[in-house]
């Protein structure tokens, strides 16, 4: 049978979804051993929840919506989930959903994955992706998970193990790494992958813009409360921004480059925040074997140089990640479609990937990205090299075992205490007089 198909987008019709859903309801399921859904068959309504109910998590919501508009699949919010019920409720009422499937709490995660949803958007503070990254998969339910999806190096793995129990069952895993869907980045990664310019030698990406919000404590307000509101400020809640920012540009580099880094060795400091723990900018030079060196920088200071890009250079050329490339080679590459909002695309992927009984499995590309900005965040913090096998392999390492608290499972039970603020990681020794 032969698929109507956006030539932009790539998108499955809806017309074609009807017809073919319950075909592929049934080879996913016989993929999965029984353990995956697909949405009911014949029907042509998907239904998601949202899990952080913040900014980010709304964006990402409408943005699966207008997904499913251009692809024309009905799209159905039917729960929301949020630390803070308020926000939950907020965002439930803007789109239809009963109070009571509008949660609050550290366990509204789980009441979400009871309801009979098919897709679970989950964008809460970093901290609490791995925990409810393998609750959804193991639930069955298909994922978008924004990045950063760990914030020390047994969460990264953690979410790599899930992601392969993921593969297993048949279930569709998203990240939130949009570049990796926006035509103009894939076009350039496809034509470097073809040598266009050779092979990469080394290159520099940036994040280097403003600080974000912050808030401050207000009078008689809980650890765990706080915490959440200002999670962009602290280390144990975002990773720092390194991590929870700058991920978008280390992921190009080890998409372009095929691998994550060997080595990581920097600094980085602290000058104009407010509250948290996190450093104000880092600079890491990272080491991807065959002498091929990235130098990651990225900074969030207001009234400085703003750069947020990637530039690389090869034996024959270089190229800017998502712009010009310089080269005198030829390379034919194929029309990748896309739609001009690479965060709409991205849903659109995954929408498909699902709908095509293929779905997508981005797990282990977002976890290594974000073990790559942790490595260079230790790096910075401890003025150490710290190798890649610190992080995934050598159990040995002061590194491997890493664990920042309070951890997602403390504000389950309760045992929240916020670090202070104003005080920050200090690498080396003072010298004696």
């Amino acid at each position: 049978m032969e698929k109507k198909t956006n030539k932009k987008t790539g998108e499955v019709s809806r017309r074609h979804f009807i017809k073919t859903s319950a075909a592929t309801a049934v080879s996913l399921a016989a993929i999965s051993s029984g353990t995956s859904r697909i949405f009911a068959a014949g029907s042509d309504k998907i239904r998601i929840a949202l899990i952080g109910c913040g900014g980010r998590g709304n964006k990402d919501l409408k943005s699966c919506l207008d997904a499913g508009k251009d692809i024309g699949i009905d799209v159905e919010v039917v729960a929301t989930a949020d630390w803070f019920k308020s926000k939950a409720e907020e965002t439930g009422q803007k789109y239809g959903v009963a109070k009571k499937r509008c949660f609050g709490g550290a366990d509204a995660y789980k009441k979400v994955l009871k309801t009979n949803v098919d897709v679970v958007l989950l964008v809460t503070p970093p901290n609490f992706r791995p925990v409810h990254f393998e609750a959804a998969i193991k639930a069955s339910k298909h994922v978008f998970m924004e990045k950063p999806v760990a914030v020390d190096p047994p969460g990264g793995r953690r979410i790599i193990e899930t992601g392969e129990l993921a593969k297993k069952k048949g279930l569709a895993v998203v990240a939130g790494t949009q570049r990796r869907h926006d035509s103009n980045y894939r076009k350039n990664q496809y034509a470097v992958e073809h040598g266009a310019i050779g092979r990469i030698k080394g290159g520099c990406v940036w994040w280097c813009g403003g600080q974000l919000w912050y808030k401050k404590r207000e009078p008689g307000e809980s650890d765990a409360d706080y915490l959440v509101r200002n999670w962009v400020s602290f280390s144990e809640m975002s990773g720092d921004h390194i991590v929870e920012q700058h991920l978008h540009n280390l992921d190009v580099a080890n998409w372009f480059i095929g691998h994550p880094p060997v080595t990581a060795i920097g600094f980085g400091g602290r000058a104009r925040r407010k509250t948290g723990n996190q450093f104000d900018f880092f600079s890491i030079q990272l080491d991807y074997a065959d002498d091929v060196h990235i130098h990651s920088m990225c900074r969030q200071v207001h009234g400085c140089y703003k750069r947020v890009s990637e530039h690389f250079v090869g034996t024959e050329g270089s190229v800017w990640a998502g712009g010009k490339m310089e080269t005198n080679k030829n390379i034919d590459v194929p029309e990748f479609p896309g739609h001009k909002n690479s965060s709409v695309q991205e849903q659109i992927d995954l929408l498909n990937s699902i709908l095509k009984g293929e779905p997508l499995n981005e797990a282990r590309n977002v976890a290594e990205a974000t073990l790559t900005a942790i490595m260079g965040r230790i790096a910075a913090y401890t003025g150490q090299l710290v190798k890649w096998s610190d992080l995934t392999e050598n159990s040995d390492s002061q590194w491997y075992n890493l664990v920042l608290k309070p951890t997602a499972e403390d504000f389950e039970t309760g045992a929240v205490k916020a670090p202070p603020d104003d005080i920050v990681q200090v690498p080396g020794e003072e010298k004696e007089a």
